[in-house]
């Protein structure tokens, strides 16, 4: 059984896969405790992987249910982590939610309103709910929002384009990319739907085009954002690229930790169900 200055307890889901297994890295190098099962699917073809020298024990879907259950017995403050895939987004939050243990989802995908009215509604879950952990990113993405409320229209006839490149296994487009149309929109640009995202997953033209190294093809976020006046004498860039997957798996670990203070740091608990991670940022208590 833990307390509230003990190590939190973690449960990586999955750790199998290359963001997961980052996760779990980083969970043991912050002191914490990741716990040696991970649920993972039929197609990974191993029953144990190793953690930073941790043997992780993987366990099919259908014994999720009484894995969270027994884990959640034996340590009270077990804290849950998805990176899985978006076909199965609200799928696992729905089982965290009946089995009331609270999660930070990392995944992208999946229907989002249907997965914060699921947390929002649950009885005993709390979660912090993200398509971008990265905390330097996600700042910048709360920098543009906050310009767009407060300078509307600032950018009114614009052009914009945005392409994102990422590791060709990554099949949706990027969470961070919709995010920050969003608020390009409310500054005034010329109709822009999700769809028009460019999507770049060739590896050579990640490499030619965007510039990745590729020691790092199977793991990187490339974006730009360029946004181009109505007379074409003007123009705005803005970039953020990201190679490895360290950084999202550090700020992963701090919406742990801030999640675990929220419930169990102070008198009350939680004050509410749902967070995102400018709620762990506006905290001010990141490592």
């Amino acid at each position: 059984m833990t307390t509230s200055l003990s190590a939190v307890p973690v449960l990586v889901n999955s750790c199998a896969g290359k963001m997961g297994h980052a996760v779990g890295e980083a969970v043991l190098e912050s002191g914490n405790t990741l716990l040696p099962y991970s649920v993972a699917g039929p197609d990974v073809g191993v029953d144990v992987v190793n953690c930073a020298g941790q043997p992780i024990q993987l366990v099919p879907p259908e014994e999720a249910v009484s894995l969270i259950t027994r884990l959640k017995e034996e340590h009270p403050e077990l804290i849950v982590v998805d990176y899985t895939v978006p076909a199965i987004v609200n799928a696992n939050a729905d089982m965290y939610c009946s089995l009331g243990v609270p999660f930070v989802m990392g995944t992208t995908g999946g229907d989002r309103d249907a997965l914060k009215a699921a947390v929002t509604a649950s009885e005993a879950t709390h979660a912090v709910v993200a398509p971008q952990m990265g905390k330097q990113v996600v700042a910048f993405q709360a920098m543009m929002q906050r310009m767009s409320e407060m300078f509307p229209g600032a950018f009114n006839d614009y052009t914009l384009s945005v392409v994102e490149s990422h590791q060709k296994t990554k099949v949706d487009t990027s969470g961070t990319a919709k995010a920050i149309v969003e608020s390009f929109r409310a500054l005034g640009v010329q109709p822009f739907d999700d769809d028009d995202i460019e999507l770049v997953r060739n590896p050579n033209d990640s490499v030619d085009r965007m510039g990745v190294p590729e020691t790092y093809l199977d793991g990187h976020a490339y974006h730009t954002y360029r946004l181009t006046s109505p007379d074409g004498t003007v123009a705005f860039e803005f970039q953020h690229n990201v190679n490895g997957r360290a950084i999202y798996a550090q700020g992963t670990v701090d919406a742990v930790l801030f999640l675990h203070r929220q419930l169990y740091g102070k008198p009350g608990g939680a004050t509410q169900k749902l967070y995102d991670m400018i709620d762990v940022l506006e905290a001010g208590v990141m490592r």
